[in-house]
């Protein structure tokens, strides 16, 4: 008798008896059970509560943005050290990169043999090479049982695909240079028993199942998560070691695999220059370093000294970074710290210059207080023409805490919260020019593609994409909205959380 058949007879008749078990509730059921599906399509879970295989949905998505407000944009920034800076290890060199900028005629689907031939959004790959659309990163929770997982999705298509296999949880997703890597972390820590746990793990793009390679462990990264890890355009991939509510000192390891270096006894917040092999941190109460791996930490000159979470562009030696200059600071309803007010600032490791400022605190007088807005979550564009940030909105009575501009919060509950903006950047000095760009209403984490022409941010939980012109910065037609569909994308670990575009 064929074997779907028994299969039938004996659930059938289990129904009379004690019924008959469901196969799955949901996709993460079928994964977990089945594998990864074959490429190009996903596992369903049916209306009988089985796992069908079904071909990805290619439908262009939806762009009605989703109303909805997020957390104020706060940076998660832990708990530094600021002892002395020692030198690091030894790798190989990585290269060098470009901006990526280049855009061609190429429509989704054509004929290409580098992405420079493909339109804006799109990259040479595959094999034959076609011009398809960018993939993003970011990490989503699954709002019925809560677990995490690092995913990619098509820019312009809905749907996620979780990156790791089995059950774990799994976070901080990170692109190696060229696209078709990527690292995250996976694994849960038990810090209740001083056990260190969680792999630093690579898969190749697209998945192959059983595939994934485990870089470091807890143990051998002597951290309890791959705290502001940072891979691409380096050949190694750097992280913040964290053990309890310190996070400080930086390593890295090669992503061929090797043994993990410490390349600084303390500091945070690394990101790689272009060349792929400096690196930039900063130390709590000391400013901005420079370093690489072989050779000796140097502070930035002119870097004031509360300055943090800075990004190289892809093209220069130019930063872009948080300061907090005259330590300004404001205390929110509930809270029992303070929240620094930031600015963001460029400058250029290079040129000796002083810091330029980008975007400055923002304050107004209103009924009992005032409304102001500070600055969090600056980036680049890869081009280095345009700095993306988020103003955050608040209103200080004359007495007592402040609160997030948002639903119910008087005077200011008609206002957004938080605002993704862009402002024009001088690439030869680093200067901004013209006034700043409102680019979205309830955004945060943005985040520019490698063509210069996107913005991914989170609004609602939803990943949203929205293309700019890259001449005014105005937003051009509606921001395409990812459907939730049962996960939400994750922002309370801030920078760490940040949607990360494929390379081209």
């Amino acid at each position: 008798m064929h074997k779907g058949l028994v299969g039938a007879m004996v659930c059938a008749l289990g129904v009379f008896i004690t019924g008959c078990s469901d196969e799955c509730v949901d996709p993460f059921d079928c994964r977990n059970d089945k594998g990864f599906p074959p490429e190009g399509q996903e596992w369903l879970c049916n209306s009988d509560n089985k796992c069908v295989l079904s071909p990805i949905d290619t439908t262009p998505l939806p762009t009605e943005p989703d109303a909805g407000e997020e957390d104020g944009g706060v940076e998660d920034a832990g708990t530094e050290d600021s002892g002395t800076v020692e030198d690091g290890g030894t790798t190989e060199d990585a290269g060098t990169t470009d901006g990526g900028t280049g855009t061609g005629s190429g429509v989704k689907g054509s004929a290409c043999t580098a992405s420079s031939d493909c339109a804006a959004g799109l990259r040479c790959e595959g094999s034959p090479t076609t011009c398809q659309a960018l993939q993003l990163v970011v990490t989503i929770r699954a709002d019925d049982a809560g677990t995490t997982q690092a995913s990619v999705a098509r820019y312009d298509v809905a749907g996620y695909t979780a990156l790791s296999e089995g059950t774990a949880d799994s976070r901080y997703p990170r692109w190696g240079p060229g696209g078709a890597r990527v690292s995250f972390a996976q694994g849960a820590v038990d810090t209740s028993s001083s056990k260190v746990a969680g792999d630093l793990t690579v898969r190749d793009i697209p998945l192959v199942a059983g595939q994934a390679v485990v870089l470091a462990d807890g143990g051998t990264g002597n951290t309890e998560s791959f705290r502001s890890m940072e891979w691409a355009p380096s050949q190694d991939i750097a992280w913040v070691r964290q053990h309890g509510s310190s996070r400080s000192g930086i390593s890295v390891v090669p992503s061929a695999g090797g043994q993990v270096v410490e390349a600084t006894t303390n500091g945070a917040f690394p990101d790689w220059a272009p060349d792929g092999t400096t690196f930039v941190y900063n130390i709590t109460g000391m400013g901005l370093f420079t370093s690489s791996l072989g050779g000796s930490p140097a502070p930035i000159a002119n870097s004031p000294t509360s300055a943090e979470q800075a990004h190289y562009n892809g093209v220069n030696t130019q930063l872009l970074f948080l300061a907090n200059p005259d330590g300004a600071t404001v205390q929110f309803a509930g809270d029992s710290g303070l929240t620094p007010l930031f600015r963001v600032y460029s400058l250029d490791v290079t040129s000796g210059g002083q810091p330029q400022l980008v975007a400055d605190l923002s304050s107004e007088a209103s009924t009992d207080g005032t409304i102001a807005s500070y600055i969090a979550s600056p980036n680049w564009s890869p081009d280095g023409r345009w700095a993306a940030y988020v103003r955050a909105y608040y209103f200080k009575p004359t007495s007592g805490g402040a609160v997030l501009c948002g639903a119910g919060t008087s005077p200011c509950q008609d206002r957004a919260g938080q605002v993704v903006f862009l402002r024009a950047i001088d690439p030869a000095s680093g200067a901004p020019t013209g006034d700043e760009v409102r680019l979205a209403e309830g955004g945060t984490l943005p985040s520019i593609s490698p063509d210069g022409q996107f913005v991914a941010f989170v609004k609602g939980g939803q990943l949203n994409v929205q293309q700019f012109d890259p001449t005014s910065g105005a937003a051009v037609g509606a921001a395409i909205v990812h459907p939730k569909n049962g996960f939400t994308v994750q922002t309370s670990d801030a920078d760490d959380h940040r949607p990360r575009w494929q390379p081209r």
